[in-house]
């Protein structure tokens, strides 16, 4: 990390000349302006602008109709991107920069945009602490890496697609060695920005890799994930490869993930532990996991926001199929890590690599807060293989989470109306524009044959 005094102090001896002032998205991408360092330090610091579209486009970056916040008819006004300060860092891999996410604040009233994923999780963490809680959360990064470079895979279509390694690389030393020119990098230069970097390994599939980071309050762990999953794909660019953190690239390989460990802490202590319970979980725990259970179909879109993200879900793929918890079961949706000690915390197995963190965190920890308030019962865990089962079951695709989001009252409650309706309305784009659009499968099944 990087205090004020000391970017000021690179500035001025020239060894920073680049600050990277973000948002972080809709799709928890970072977003934003490359600013000349001595200008930043000079007075930008205070705040920017941006264009308020930047928190209601898709993927393509188009701004399709239907939100409330901006529109072509209202003008596409302003947003303040305000530098949270506390943020800065150094961003090794990149001569000479310096990197701060900013808040996003509406041009008039200078409040935050509800809709801002960093404002969404803001308010469930601010719930908590008003409840006496630290949110203490953790992710898992899996992704993909291929041969060749990003300009070359888009170049060729995004066909015959050849990943880094040829065999399921799981926890594989020699496999993984040869790939260190591009994972030890991300390692470093993560841990140097200031990341607690746990590891890295291979993945249990070809190319496949996973990056763990040590846990920390919501808003940090947030924070790091996103600003990791933008390294990865930088640094594997600058290696000369392609990364990709699309769930399932393929039909025929394992999907990727990304696991979020949460638990919730009071006065430095795991409050979710008992040392009295047989499994080590206190009441709160049950409550809060409850909640998590009874809701996770309302927060579904937050996890898995697009048409893709419905693939992974899979019998025997390690991905899950059913909203049930299980005792350090890998099948089951929700699965209980470290049972009977004071690491005892819930991980959700359901969230795709294409998460955006801040929404995901959020929509678990509003789930949990109403499984506390409501007082719900923890149901019993589930043994052996979860996969043999037809309750429960995650939403099957996109508009089932869209319908299942649209109608959370209780998300409603959380977040706020207009902060539903964006991302419903969000969901509904992803939908529409994968409507409209004729596949290589439609075609290579009916060209002759229909």
């Amino acid at each position: 990390m990087l205090s004020f005094d000391d970017l000021k102090a690179q500035v001025a001896e020239g060894s920073i000349d680049t600050v990277l002032v973000c948002l972080v998205d809709m799709q928890g991408r970072l977003m934003g302006k490359r600013f000349h360092a001595g200008h930043f330090v000079n007075g930008a610091y205070e705040e920017t602008h941006c264009c308020n579209y930047l928190l209601a486009t898709d993927l393509e970056m188009g701004t399709p109709d239907g939100y409330a916040s901006t529109s072509w008819e209202g003008g596409y006004g302003d947003y303040v991107m305000k530098p949270d300060l506390s943020t800065l860092r150094p961003l090794p891999w990149l001569e000479g920069t310096a990197m701060v996410l900013c808040d996003i604040l509406d041009h008039h009233t200078h409040q935050d945009v509800p809709h801002s994923p960093r404002a969404i999780l803001k308010r469930q963490v601010e719930r908590l602490a008003e409840m006496g809680f630290d949110a203490m959360t953790a992710t898992e990064l899996e992704f993909f890496l291929f041969e060749k470079s990003f300009d070359e895979i888009r170049k060729d279509g995004f066909r015959d697609m050849a990943p880094i390694s040829g065999y399921n690389e799981d926890y594989h030393i020699l496999q993984t060695t040869k790939e260190e020119h591009v994972m030890r990098p991300i390692r470093n230069h993560l841990w140097n920005a200031g990341l607690p970097i746990e590891n890295s390994k291979g993945e249990a599939e070809t190319g496949q890799e996973e990056l763990n980071i040590k846990y920390a309050g919501a808003m940090d762990n947030a924070a790091y994930h996103t600003i990791a999953k933008h390294a990865v794909k930088e640094i594997a660019w600058q290696q000369g490869h392609a990364a990709t953190f699309l769930p399932k690239w393929h039909h025929d390989k394992v999907g990727s993930s990304s696991h979020v460990h949460q638990s919730l802490w009071k006065d430095g202590v795991n409050a979710f532990f008992d040392p009295k319970d047989a499994l080590g979980m206190s009441n709160l725990m049950k409550n809060y996991m409850a909640g998590l259970l009874k809701y996770a179909p309302d927060y579904t879109a937050f996890m898995a926001p697009y048409i893709n993200s419905y693939k992974r879900f899979m019998k025997g793929t390690f991905a899950p199929t059913r909203i049930i918890w299980s005792v350090d079961n890998r099948t089951a949706g929700f699965r209980l890590c470290g049972d009977g000690t004071k690491a005892v915390r819930v991980e959700c197995r359901i969230p795709g690599s294409d998460m955006n963190p801040y929404l995901a965190i959020a929509g678990m920890l509003a789930a949990g807060i109403a499984g506390i308030e409501e007082g719900l019962e923890l149901q019993a865990p589930t043994t052996g293989d979860v996969y043999q089962g037809d309750t429960g079951m995650i939403p099957g695709n996109l508009s089932a989470a869209r319908d299942a989001l649209h109608g959370s009252k209780m998300l409603r409650a959380a977040m706020g109306d207009d902060v539903v309706d964006h991302y419903t309305r969000a969901a509904e784009v992803e939908i529409e524009e994968f409507d409209r659009v004729v596949t290589d499968w439609e075609i290579a099944r009916g060209f002759e044959r229909a």
